[in-house]
């Protein structure tokens, strides 16, 4: 029989004033959009082990054009390809076979075998309160770790004031002149502090400043989907960003070298109660890295950003995959707004192609964890709470303290949040119900976004979000080993209870 499930201590959101970046519905029989691995990594609903308590109900559809979305199928633009690999059996599936979901289920599909040493996983993981798995000695409550991660208000106002101060100061003259090149820059507010899934210490902040670029023609490089070359369609005499082009060619390091000669001029007119020093510029990296000492250390990155207002790139046709989750016209409302190039450039053999630009989404990605829900009130004050965010945080948390613990180790080096967060999309689309995400299921939940980040590492498929035809796990991005050291110790880590959560 299954143990009571405790009373999980509701997690207070992350602090409200932050300031700028600084560095199925599926109505029951409708299929749900395709999202990278299958299906079939769900984890089933589970029951409560209190007896004689009555199943609950799948709650409905908040809104009526909701329910109305939910029932279309998807449009071209917005149908993903094919799944990458067989489905993965979930560990988290396995019950005693008294043990019935009481909740209404879609049928899974019967789960296919894949390859890999699935005999030698080990104890069952722990999930308190699901009665789906024997709980490790020591495991750790999922609650318990977002309280952790609960950033402190005095620590994120003291650094806010300071990086608020600097990025001002560093915005004002950049717009000052009407002969800069930079004149017309502006803050784009992006990044995981708007996005409250932080988890990182409150002294490292992300930054984007935006400046919009007249009418601007894009060629794709070497078919790569995400990375271009920028040329303007018209281009008058006297524009001051005509000293960065290559020929017809916008150049990205060129602009780059520019705006960094530019604010590290400017840091020195910064008050003299505040010491920042420009950090050597990291080979690849689009940022300009900013080190505070004094009053407090805080590292700043900076990164330049084109802004278009033109369609998104045809390789972004098929991507944005959230007819099912969020509807259809949400996703023809994102697509309509800017879209934004920043330098970071693409990899030519052993170096860079250093006159391109990446696309980012860095803003609708934004959107997307702001207005995650199907009902307007998901997780609003009077609304149902739902554990999304909280799934999304876990998940950073655990691939940053993974690092951690493996800092001499190279294999885990080119892994990223980025990583995280798109295979948390993936699963959003999958399971678009604001049902599947109760704020009570947070363990269920949480496995089902382990799961199938674990599919893609073992399948060697991670889709982009934005740009389908891109793999953010192909043999060229990442190598087979990394991909595999990275599976086994994130399967130690769920069949152990998560013993990492509690370690640095």
């Amino acid at each position: 029989m299954a143990p009571p499930r405790e009373k999980a201590t509701r997690t207070a959101s992350v602090a409200g004033a932050v300031v700028p970046m600084v560095s199925a519905r599926s109505a029951q029989g409708v299929p749900i959009e395709s999202s990278g691995p299958p299906e079939a990594t769900r984890a089933p609903a589970r029951r409560s082990g209190r007896p004689g308590e009555k199943p609950r109900g799948r709650a409905p559809p908040s809104r009526a054009e909701d329910q109305a979305e939910g029932a279309a199928a998807p449009t071209r633009e917005g149908e993903p390809p094919a799944a990458p690999g067989p489905p993965l059996p979930s560990s988290g599936s396995h019950r005693q076979g008294s043990v019935r979901a009481t909740r209404e289920r879609r049928p899974l599909p019967s789960p296919v075998e894949v390859p890999g040493p699935t005999e030698s996983r080990g104890p069952l993981v722990p999930n308190p309160g699901r009665g789906l798995r024997e709980a490790a000695p020591g495991a750790w409550k999922l609650r318990a770790v977002l309280e952790q991660l609960r950033l402190s208000r005095r620590e994120i106002s003291a650094a806010v004031e300071v990086v608020n101060r600097v990025v001002d100061h560093l915005l004002r003259k950049l717009q000052q002149g009407c002969e800069s090149e930079f004149r017309g820059v502006g803050l784009l507010r992006t990044g995981s502090y708007y996005e409250r899934v932080k988890v990182s210490a409150p002294n490292e902040f992300d930054v984007m400043f935006k400046l919009e670029v007249p009418r601007i023609e894009l060629q794709e490089y070497a078919n790569s989907g995400t990375h271009y070359f920028v040329k303007f369609k018209r281009n008058p005499k006297g524009d001051p960003l005509n000293q960065f082009l290559e020929g017809e060619i916008l150049s990205a390091s060129k602009m780059l070298s520019k705006f960094r000669a530019v604010i590290k001029e400017e840091i020195k007119n910064i008050e003299a109660d505040t010491d920042v020093i420009v950090e050597r510029k990291k080979k690849g990296s689009p940022a300009v890295t900013l080190l505070m000492r004094k009053p407090m250390e805080i590292s700043v990155d900076i990164t330049l950003a084109l802004e278009s207002k033109g369609s998104w790139p045809a390789s972004t046709l098929n991507g944005l995959p959230i007819n099912r989750w969020l509807g259809v016209k949400v996703r023809n409302d994102m697509r309509r707004r800017p879209f934004y190039l920043v330098p970071k450039h693409a990899r030519e053999g052993s170096g860079f192609q250093e006159e391109t630009w990446r696309l980012s989404f860095s803003h609708v990605e934004k959107d997307l964890l702001k207005n995650h829900g199907q009902a307007k009130t998901c997780c609003e004050t009077d609304g149902v709470k739902c554990c999304r965010k909280d799934c999304l945080k876990l998940m950073k948390y655990l691939l940053e303290q993974l690092k951690k613990k493996f800092g001499k180790r190279k294999e885990l080096t080119k892994f990223c949040s980025y990583h995280v967060k798109t295979a948390f999309f993936h699963v959003c689309t999958q399971d678009p119900c604001d049902s599947q995400w109760l704020s009570g299921d947070l363990e269920l939940c949480f496995d089902k976004c382990v799961t199938y980040f674990l599919q893609c590492l073992r399948t060697e498929q991670l889709q982009h979000y934005f740009i389908p035809t891109v793999n953010l796990f192909a043999p060229d991005q990442i190598d087979k080993a990394s991909k595999e050291f990275l599976s086994k110790q994130i399967e130690d880590q769920r069949n152990n209870g998560f013993p990492v959560f509690g370690a640095f």
